[in-house]
């Protein structure tokens, strides 16, 4: 094995923009990496260069390293779609790429194999339920279409499941801005804008390639509550016939736990036919496809659409999609300063949460738990109690701490602070208008609300005031909405749901997202404005007047880092 190749992304500091404050001293993560992949394969590290190996070494239980750059985008090289070096590509002992066990020479007690990716953290992991534990290279999902992109091209493995400005830039610098994800289409500002030259390219692509986004074009929809009566888009496209929509891909991992695809939720319609997927308490009745349906949906409108594929795909292949996406689990497994976070009693990691159980309706805010019936219980997470620590035995004199147990605290008391810390949640539409009472006294975990993984379990879209006109930057268009009884107006960079259901209480409107391996997928929120956790919780921490202090806003961006 060539251990030194687990290290080959950066680690220390960033290299996207976003911002790391080391919480503790830590032993670099090459030197975790080694002593997890030796455990894995039956060895042990060797003492004298870990000082903290408690919880950094994989037990024998538990699955082993992965081959993280082997998934990669394996597109087939069309012509004219010229396509970044894909390390799945290139020999298994080429510089830069990991190895894992070869199928069937796993150690004994190994049951499954872990892809592994090191970002600014330490490392995420990826559990396949797939047969064998192995991610199938050969689906669906890593083939090309129409414009030589796969779905492989903006869900990559090694992003998260997403893509972040890092990776892209990589791709274009090996590529000259020719990789099947650069295209017009919906990777570039504008469709029209020049793409002959590198510098066109690098220019045209701007908002890729600084924050990952893709231009979703959407029609108005007709017969809103609304008019378009104002554009200001930097690009000179936007128009009325298509709207432009810049947003972040959302990953194709953990998809179990969702129930409405797409930010604006517009793959998962309401179907008033279901009798079983309707959300409860509510007036009129919402009831909706099947998120298996919705994710059929996705993948066939996704191949015509973004890969300007004119056959699209058959339903053998869209199967085939679907049920690889809901394969995958993804959360961070290793910490910079926590070593693993699986060790101790801590509960995280994609195996335990492809085990965790989830349907529609578990544990809602507004009408309780459908199945249970029990009322909505705040105490979302879970995963880190037990590395919360214990009060001083009186009379004895405090024990010295190391630093990889001080940075478990933190993230314990993160979590508390997620599931406990009490404020003011006040003018969210999808959220007050639902519950009927503004403000509303919650929790981080009210609209985190599913347990362990922070989703929602039945589609409600909310709008905090991300697509707010005072946080537009100006590489994002701005659009001037008025309600046609009203006559009042809203400025907005996202329409949101709106865009689908044509309702001036929707304009803004976005899906609550998946908490679980946030690091390896900044930056953050639909519109990619963010890039660091901290200044996340920054927003929040202003919007609803929560009253972090700083040592506060620490603990929850170890806990989130951590997820």
């Amino acid at each position: 094995m060539n251990f030194a190749s687990l290290s080959h992304r950066p680690v220390w500091p960033r290299t996207d923009g976003g911002l790391h404050s080391p919480r503790q001293a830590m032993p670099p993560l090459s030197v975790i990496l080694v002593s997890l992949v030796l455990a894995a394969c039956g060895g042990s590290s060797d003492s004298s260069t870990n000082t903290s190996t408690s919880g950094t070494t994989l037990p024998s239980t538990t699955a082993s390293v992965g081959d993280a750059t082997a998934i990669s985008n394996n597109t087939a090289t069309q012509p004219g779609n010229a396509q970044a070096p894909q390390p799945g590509n290139t020999p298994s002992n080429s510089p830069g790429n990991p190895q894992t066990n070869a199928p069937g020479t796993t150690p004994s007690g190994i049951q499954d194999t872990l892809t592994l990716v090191t970002n600014g953290e330490g490392a995420s992991a990826t559990f396949t339920t797939a047969a064998g534990g192995v991610i199938d290279k050969s689906n669906t999902f890593f083939q090309p279409f129409g414009n030589g992109r796969a779905c492989s091209s903006c869900h990559q493995p090694e992003a998260g499941w997403s893509i972040t400005p890092e990776n892209l830039a990589a791709r274009f610098a090996a590529t000259d801005g020719l990789d099947p994800v650069f295209r017009t289409v919906d990777g570039a500002n504008s469709p029209n804008a020049p793409v002959g030259t590198k510098a066109e390219r690098a220019a045209a692509y701007s908002m890729l390639l600084t924050k990952g986004l893709i231009r979703v074009g959407l029609p108005m929809p007709a017969g809103a509550e609304f008019d378009l009566v104002g554009i200001d888009d930097p690009y000179g496209f936007a128009s009325a016939t298509e709207v432009s929509l810049f947003r972040r891909p959302l990953p194709t991992t953990n998809l179990k736990f969702q129930v409405a695809m797409m930010w604006d939720g517009r793959e998962t319609p309401i179907d008033l036919s279901s009798n079983t997927l309707c959300v409860r308490n509510v007036q009129p009745l919402k009831c909706f496809i099947s998120a298996d349906l919705s994710l059929l949906n996705q993948a066939g409108h996704a191949v015509i659409g973004h890969a300007q594929s004119a056959a699209g795909l058959t339903a053998a292949q869209a199967r085939s999609v679907v049920d690889f996406e809901m394969q995958q689990f993804t959360t961070q497994l290793v910490d910079t300063a926590a070593g693993r976070l699986d060790a101790l009693g801590a509960l995280s990691g994609p195996q335990a949460l492809a085990g965790m159980p989830f349907y529609f309706g578990l544990n809602d805010l507004v009408a309780g738990d459908y199945r249970s019936g029990k009322a909505f219980d705040p105490q979302v997470m879970n995963l880190f109690s037990a590395w919360a620590a214990t009060p001083p035995t009186p009379g004895r004199p405090p024990v010295a701490k190391t630093a990889e147990a001080l940075a478990r605290e933190s993230i314990a008391r993160g979590e508390r602070i997620f599931n406990g810390r009490r404020f003011s949640i006040n003018g969210v539409a999808g959220f007050n208008d639902e519950i009927g009472r503004d403000p509303v006294q919650g929790t981080c975990s009210s609209c985190h609300s599913t347990p362990n993984v922070g989703t929602h379990s039945v589609p409600r879209m909310m709008n905090t005031g991300v697509s707010a006109a005072n946080r537009r930057t100006p590489d994002l268009p701005l659009y001037t909405l008025r309600n046609k009884t009203t006559l009042a107006t809203l400025r907005v960079t996202d329409i949101g749901s709106a865009m689908q259901t044509g309702l001036w209480k929707d304009i803004g409107k976005m899906k609550v997202p998946s908490l679980r391996g946030i690091e390896s997928r900044s930056p953050y929120f639909h519109d990619g404005s963010e890039n660091d956790v901290a200044v996340l919780i920054g927003f929040y921490n202003r919007r609803f007047a929560i009253g972090l202090s700083g040592q506060d806003v620490t603990d929850l961006s170890a806990f989130l880092k951590a997820l």
